[in-house]
């Protein structure tokens, strides 16, 4: 292959997926923004609130294991095209709703959507290039959603005042489609290695997957740091800043786009400089440890103490988040290229999994203890020194010795 065959390739294959993972982490962290002008429209409670935004995760994460599946028998180009349809379809019932059923089900059709753009994106990844550029490609493929949660945040909450939310959700409903096409008829196609494995072979790869203590290694931080942070910046950390810091709403959309612009620098980070780190000798392994330290620090200090420098912790904690990613190449090198994508898809079903129950899981939790006579900020901080406790134990869990067989 020649070097333009090269860069025509990386194009074709990253630019499409990039747009679909630009609007997935978009859909994704829509609702931190939109979230309190629904509630107040339609009078949501946080624990409604909390369920309707989870939805999404809910949605997502179930599609995960069939979705791996997939994407070794059919290829990645077919499956994301053929699911964006369905965001695009879902984003129009949200836009057309106007109560807790019709949107909950808008964003669950969403989240089904979505639910391949960023495993796709490995897949395809996985298939065209070698392993020691897989952590940069996906530092790349990162860093398109971090602009799309970076477009979630203070350019969403400036929208606000020239468009409703309903128009918005009505034009993302238009861009998904566009990009549908875009995969369709760009984006090259390769014949996977399984293209022809029956299901009992493809269902016993998954069992070979759950069955690895690799695997498992990670996967109590994907649920309770990975899916947490997601749960969090997607809905909770909006309302922490209204409550615990008595923010108003343009203030939190410029601390959101601050967060924002930090996952987007560690996600470029990681696209520049991975390939480069592991030549080195620097073990992504060491990168990710030293990161989740340092969130879970963070974390513990901006619960501790809400209103200490949180314009700085909290840009830095999303920044520690984009490097928590790095645990998909980690999964996924432990297994051969025939089951990429359905390691990753295990990992992104525990993920979204945390996701989906911490995020509805905290909107009971304040509901309950604001129920029980607590006021909302000892609530809020309750409710975060609960994930912290989760995120300690997955820590513990992912540092123990494992015994040599």
């Amino acid at each position: 292959m020649t070097q333009t065959d090269a860069r025509n390739l990386w194009a074709r294959l990253l630019l499409p997926f990039a747009a679909g993972y630009f609007l997935s982490y978009l859909y994704r962290t829509v609702n931190a923004v939109i979230g309190p002008v629904l509630a107040r429209e339609l009078g949501l409670s946080d624990n409604a609130l909390g369920l309707l935004t989870s939805t999404y995760f809910l949605a997502f994460g179930a599609a995960q294991l069939p979705l791996g599946m997939l994407l070794d028998r059919f290829g990645p180009r077919r499956v994301e095209a053929g699911l964006l349809v369905i965001a695009a379809a879902g984003a129009t019932v949200f836009s057309l709703s106007d109560s807790l059923t019709g949107l909950a089900t808008g964003r669950a059709l969403i989240g089904l959507g979505v639910s391949a753009c960023l495993m796709a994106s490995f897949k395809a990844f996985a298939q065209w290039f070698p392993s020691e550029r897989q952590a940069s490609l996906t530092g790349w493929i990162m860093a398109s959603g971090g602009l799309g949660a970076l477009a979630a945040s203070k350019p969403l909450e400036l929208a606000l005042g020239y468009a409703s939310w309903q128009e918005i959700a009505f034009g993302l409903a238009v861009a998904t489609l566009a990009v549908a096409a875009t995969l369709w008829f760009v984006a090259p196609d390769k014949l996977t290695e399984t293209s022809g494995t029956g299901f009992a072979a493809q269902l016993a790869g998954v069992k070979s997957i759950f069955s690895s203590a690799h695997f498992w290694r990670y996967a109590p931080m994907g649920f309770w740091f990975t899916g947490g942070f997601m749960a969090v910046q997607g809905l909770w950390a909006s309302r922490w800043m209204t409550v615990l810091e008595g923010m108003s709403r343009a203030e939190i959309a410029v601390r959101l786009t601050w967060i924002s612009g930090a996952m987007l620098v560690g996600f470029l980070f990681m696209g520049f400089f991975a390939t480069g780190l592991v030549r080195r000798g620097i073990k992504l392994d060491t990168v990710y440890r030293a990161a989740m330290i340092l969130a879970i620090s963070l974390l513990a200090l901006i619960s501790s103490q809400p209103t200490f420098a949180g314009n700085l912790l909290w840009p830095i904690l999303g920044a520690c988040f984009s490097l928590s990613n790095v645990s998909y190449s980690l999964v996924a090198q432990a297994f051969p290229p025939a089951l990429s994508g359905r390691a990753n898809t295990a990992l992104n079903l525990l993920v979204f999994a945390g996701a989906f129950g911490l995020q509805w899981g905290i909107g009971i939790l304040v509901d309950a203890l604001q129920a029980g006579g607590w006021a909302s900020d000892a609530a809020y901080r309750a409710a975060f020194f609960t994930l912290l406790g989760g995120q300690l134990l997955a820590l513990v869990w992912m540092f123990r010795p494992v015994r040599q067989v």
